[in-house]
């Protein structure tokens, strides 16, 4: 499903992360509103519009990298590939991590509330984001298999969910459910 919901800038104050703060900025200039679906193509640099070439961001990987190593959530090793040498940014505090993992499993299990409108925005989110970075599975790895199969049920029921119709009930999880919209296109 592709949401039609559009991104209106309600406030241009700075937020003092450098990236937001340059997305405040194109999202401000832009004459008409653009969906949620065609700010993250533009943002993530994943269309090329030669006619919104200046509302794209630079180097977008690298910079979040770069902010998450200064921040101390990552660090930055070369690995070693045969022909080549490749920079990669594991994750430098592993208890954090798991943290995060066990916080998304007990969501899912212990703290199920089957009902996307009561559950918590932080959470909502973070499920959203593991499914669109295709790791929710390794998410849930560690569970025994009979927990596997429910944490992955409810998951699924949750992000088969119609965005258009979750988003119109509102809560201020519109922009979490436009995401999962753009990233099920």
């Amino acid at each position: 499903p592709r949401c039609s919901l559009q991104v209106l800038l309600k406030s241009d104050a700075p937020t003092g992360d450098v990236l937001l703060d340059e997305t405040l900025r194109h999202i401000k200039a832009t004459e008409a509103p653009e969906t949620v679906q065609t700010w993250i193509e533009l943002l993530t640099g994943e269309t090329w519009n030669p006619f919104k070439l200046q509302y794209q961001l630079r180097n977008v990987r690298e910079r979040l990298a770069k902010a998450l190593v200064e921040k101390g959530i990552l660090t930055t090793e070369k690995q070693n590939f045969l022909l080549f040498d490749m920079t990669t940014h594991p994750v430098s505090n592993a208890s954090e991590k798991q943290r995060l993992v066990k916080k998304l499993q007990e969501s899912v299990l212990e703290r199920w509330v089957n009902d996307p409108q009561r559950m918590e925005r932080r959470t909502l989110a973070l499920l959203v984001l593991a499914h669109a970075s295709d790791v929710l599975e390794n998410v849930f790895a560690s569970l025994a298999d009979d927990k596997y199969d429910v944490a992955m049920n409810r998951t699924k029921d949750l992000l088969d969910m119609d965005p258009e119709v979750e988003a119109a009930k509102a809560r201020g999880t519109e922009m979490i459910w436009a995401v999962l919209a753009a990233f099920n296109k």
